[in-house]
């Protein structure tokens, strides 16, 4: 008799999370949009494998920092070249590119291993409230947590 335990094509299925970012916190967002991309909310959780999910972020303008970090961050870049470090502040930032500020603060919550762009090019992050991947979306964070395990489904389910 077979029988598979463990590692299954059900088991490591990819779904699609939506996050809006109006009014919220940026580092907790970051974290908690981390730890669906690693795939630790799954209980088959290995940080050897990539078994994240997908997450869509909208409106990503109206993300908020507390405290004097608007006036304090500054995002850095270099060409490589001597003198070529560019400094760019958080106001800055928010008014020419709102996606990269969550897309770096999300990079910085994940591991710096082999698995870190795979797991980032999952996040897809738009500035306004328009989200073209709304069609494959199965969960919504209305209270900004993490969602456990998906309930099961039951026959009257499948027919709706």
């Amino acid at each position: 008799m077979s029988h598979v335990v463990g590692n299954t094509a059900l088991a490591y299925a990819r779904t699609w999370h939506s996050v809006n970012a109006e009014g919220r916190i940026l580092g907790k967002l970051a974290q908690r949009i981390a730890i669906v991309l690693m795939g630790k909310h799954k209980p088959i959780f290995d940080r050897g494998v990539d078994c994240g999910d997908y997450v869509t972020v909208t409106n990503a303008k109206l993300v908020r920092v507390t405290g004097r970090k608007a006036d304090q961050i500054l995002y850095r870049s270099h060409s490589g070249y001597p003198g070529g470090l560019k400094e760019v502040p958080y106001k800055t930032m928010m008014e020419k590119k709102p996606e990269e500020i969550i897309r770096k603060a999300v990079s910085g919550m994940l591991p710096k291993n082999k698995l870190r762009e795979k797991r980032l090019a999952r996040l897809r992050v738009y500035e306004g409230e328009e989200n073209p991947m709304q069609g494959n979306v199965m969960r919504r964070w209305a209270d900004g947590q993490v969602p456990g395990p998906l309930p099961p489904r039951t026959f009257a389910d499948k027919l709706q």
